[in-house]
């Protein structure tokens, strides 16, 4: 069974299931906004979810060397260890290809020494 018929089904037994996809993406949209990370509005709400987990693991790792999200922001200037701030999308970078950079970055921070 493909996606699309799977999600016709289940929108078919429950009337309200699209209206609780939208708004969890626009929760997890404006979770990520909040952490300075740019959205085209383009992206599906599985997209969303998978850029927000990459920078929650991404976060998980600055905390877990000692870093601190707030002087580590995108917005801070400069920020206390550039290590630490997570990477900026590229204009045009599909939503894949920024948590997949995201998920690298949170990986070197997984194994490094500092």
């Amino acid at each position: 069974m493909n996606q699309e018929s799977f999600e016709e089904q289940q929108e078919a037994l429950d009337p309200h299931r699209r209206e609780e996809r939208d708004s969890a993406a626009l929760e997890i949209a404006g979770r990520l906004r909040q952490k300075a990370v740019l959205l085209t509005g383009r992206e599906t709400g599985a997209q969303l979810d998978d850029l927000l987990t990459a920078v929650d693991r991404f976060e998980a790792g600055v905390i877990a060397r000692g870093g601190d999200l707030f002087v580590n922001s995108p917005t801070s200037h400069p920020p206390e260890d550039p290590d630490f701030v997570i990477p900026q999308r590229v204009p045009g970078e599909d939503p894949e290809a920024y948590a997949a950079r995201i998920n690298a970055a949170a990986g070197r921070l997984e194994k490094a020494d500092f």
